[in-house]
């Protein structure tokens, strides 16, 4: 069974994420999306959120394609959290040349900490190279329209945070 892991904070998730599961589908037979925990970034939905926004919104994706979808909150290394879930291989989404460079170097560091999980890359589509969750929340905040972004349910999640609804 080729079992692979995509990890990321997803605060929130967006149409990017959203798109890089589904490509990630056809890959592997189960896809585990590692919700980081990640304290130092201040995220504005809390874990429980994160966790059940990214459920709601990915989990149904692998069905089509047969490819089992589970939702693994983690605080440990990443390459800890792939052995820990049996991943051989960790995907990661890129949108810029920006995104490799930083990329770049975690995949040497994670090769030198255990040279069997291979790191796939999957370039964003063209319409959702722009997209970055930092973004999202800046103009959910100032009251922007992110409905071309993120889903319905998340563009609600956001209008609640900030206090809009």
């Amino acid at each position: 069974m080729r079992i692979g892991l995509y990890p990321g904070t997803f605060d929130p998730v967006t149409h990017g994420h959203i798109d890089i599961v589904r490509r990630a589908c056809s890959l592997v037979d189960k896809l585990v999306i590692g919700v980081a925990i990640n304290r130092d970034k201040g995220p504005l939905f809390d874990l429980d959120e994160r966790v059940e926004m990214v459920r709601s919104e990915v989990v149904p994706l692998g069905e089509p394609l047969g490819t089992e979808i589970i939702v693994h909150p983690f605080e440990n290394l990443l390459i800890h959290c792939a052995k820990d879930v049996g991943a051989g291989v960790i995907i990661r989404g890129l949108r810029a040349v920006a995104d490799f460079e930083y990329e770049f170097q975690m995949v040497g560091m994670n090769r030198s900490l255990d040279n069997s999980v291979e790191t796939v890359f999957l370039m964003a589509d063209a319409k959702n190279q722009a997209i970055a969750s930092k973004l999202v929340k800046e103009i959910a905040r100032l009251d922007g329209d992110v409905s071309k972004f993120v889903t319905p349910t998340v563009d609600a999640a956001l209008q609640r945070k900030y206090g809009k609804v």
